[in-house]
Parts: C-alpha cells; structure tokens; sequence
C-alpha cells in the first residue's frame, strides 16, 4: 500500500510502499479516504511532542474518515463497505492516516455522521473526542450555565461551543476581533481578549460572580486567568493545555474545581478505548441532527502536498486542514 513517511524531524513526507496489515482479532482495516491535520501532527513531525512518543520514521496522521475494507475475528459493529470515522494512530507507535490503509482498534472506530462529507468527518475526531472529555464528561455542563470557551475559533474550541449549546447553556468564547464571526456563527458571545482584562469581562457577562464552566484550550497564563474568573464554590475549569505550573491559591480561594483532558490515552495506553468510540457516535447523530459541524479550511490538498497541508497548519490556520487520499 501507499503510506508517506516522515525520516527525521522537519524532514520531508516521502511517498512509500508498505505490506498492506491485516486485522487480528478486535481490529478493522479501513481505506483512507481523507486525513485531518492537526497541530500535533506538525508537532510530532517537528519532534516537539515527547508526549506523543511517536518517533521517527513514521507515517503520521491521528485523524481519519474511510470506508471499512477488512474486519478481523470478534469484529461485529462493522463490516465492508461500511463509512467510518476516528483517531486510530499516529502516536504511540501506531501507523498513521496518511496511508492508503491504517489498521484501528474497532473501539476507537464510529459510523462516519451521514450529512457529512469524507473530508468534513476527517476533521472532527482529535477535536470533538478533546471538547467532549472537557465539556460532557469533566465539567457536565448543563442547562442554563455560563460556559466560558478560551480560543473559540480554534479546533477544540468551536466543538466546544457546539456541544456547550447543545446541553443548554449560555456560551461565551474569547477570540481575537478578526475572527469574532466564527464564534458568532456558531451560537456564542463573543469576548475580545486583546481589548477587555479579565475582571472586565468578568463584570460585563456574569455581574461579577464567575462563569460555571470556563474551558481552557491555550494553556499558560489562560489556565491562571481562568483560575480567577470561575464561579465561587461551583465553578470548573477544564484544560485539555494544563502542562505548566501554576498557583493553585486563586482556584482555591474561590473553592472551585479543576481537571484536566489527555486525549491521547486510550491510544497510548490502551484506557478507555470503547469510550472513545462512543463519543464519536454520539458525536456523528448530533451532526446529523445538524448540532455540530466542523469548520473547514477553504484550502483543499491531496497525497501530492501534505507538506504544505502541514505549513499551512503550522502558521495558525483557520479551520480545520484536510489532506484528501
């Protein structure tokens, strides 16, 4: 099969020709039709994602939407022919999407969302699955709660102003002025970071009290700034960026809670695998109730320019880059 491999850090993508894998048991062989790209992606392939432990060479890609070409012994939920989506590899040693085939655990596979497109599925995976453990399984945003998203025009970010909408709350994402309608278009009110501190907006949109939920996806000073604009005793923050060190005092003067979203475990470690796939099931049924779509890149590539699928990534791309197969 074709695959396209990264030698060594910043290295180019060379086209190669590796044994097409055959399914054990539990395992389904699908055929790519479109790989999404994410940071991490240009990460790994950067060699700065120690995290990730996906040395080099490897075929890279966590993201992908395909149709099901093999199932192995045990496999029941699928079979050929059947459209799929999911984030089955390119970490830990697993072969990545960027491969006319890649084998995945059937627990980390999903039926691809109906109303959406090959390309449109390929960019949902690595995002949705992170918003999901922050908005639905850490914090269990509910109805009528003031969520806060940080960064919601990026990937994380504008699922989890969908899957906040979706349970009832009233949503508020900080965003750069330029890029304010992409959170406006997707339900949220918008917060421009650059101009407004956060005793500011914290007095503008919550009288002062806090936001219930506040979901961090920047990392850094965003984590400490979060710290202090959660509500007293019931707030949450969640970060899927949490890797720094921080004070705890503001959190905990305020009496609220914090937890952190590993997306990358169940492929690392093996946890928690059928979770993952039934996130992404939930996830495609809202898509097709239309409550979730991605926000693509209006940029298209194929197999012939995945390195400049990835630069364009690197340099903060707006929507989600997809690398059709």
């Amino acid at each position: 099969m074709r695959a396209w491999i990264v030698e060594h850090p910043a290295g180019p993508f060379t086209e190669t020709d590796l044994p097409r894998p055959i399914p054990s048991t539990g395992e389904v062989l699908v055929r790519v039709h479109a790989s999404g790209v994410n940071p991490l992606d240009t990460k790994i392939r950067a060699g700065n994602a120690a995290h990730a432990k996906q040395p080099l060479p490897a075929v890279l890609g966590l993201d992908m939407a395909g149709v099901v070409e093999e199932v192995g012994p045990g496999v029941t939920a699928f079979r050929p022919g059947d459209e799929v989506y999911g984030m089955v590899g390119g970490v830990g040693g697993h072969q990545g999407t960027l491969a006319e085939f890649v084998l995945a655990s059937a627990a980390l596979l999903a039926s691809k969302p109906k109303s959406l497109s090959m390309r449109e599925a390929a960019a949902l995976p690595l995002i949705t699955i992170t918003a999901w453990e922050g908005i639905v399984d850490r914090a269990k945003v509910t109805r009528d709660q003031k969520v806060l998203i940080h960064a919601g025009a990026g990937g994380v970010g504008h699922i989890a102003i969908q899957l906040a909408k979706a349970l009832g709350a009233e949503v508020f994402a900080t965003v750069s002025a330029e890029k304010q309608h992409v959170v406006e278009q997707y339900g949220a009110t918008p917060i421009d970071y650059r101009t407004l501190s956060t005793e500011q907006y914290v007095a503008m949109h919550t009288d002062g009290l806090g936001f219930d939920v506040i979901y961090d996806t920047v990392g850094g000073a965003t984590i400490d700034a979060s710290f202090a604009a959660v509500k007293r005793y019931t707030g949450h923050v969640v970060s899927c960026l949490g890797w720094s060190t921080h004070s705890l005092a503001p959190l905990s003067f305020r009496g609220a809670t914090y937890s952190g979203v590993f997306t990358l475990l169940p492929l690392l470690a093996g946890f928690g695998q059928a979770d993952v796939g039934e996130i992404l099931c939930q996830a495609a049924a809202l898509a097709d109730e239309g409550k979730l779509r991605p926000l693509l890149n209006e940029q298209t590539f194929t197999s012939s320019d995945i390195a400049a699928a990835h630069k364009l990534v690197e340099s903060g791309s707006l929507g989600k880059v997809v690398i059709d197969l």
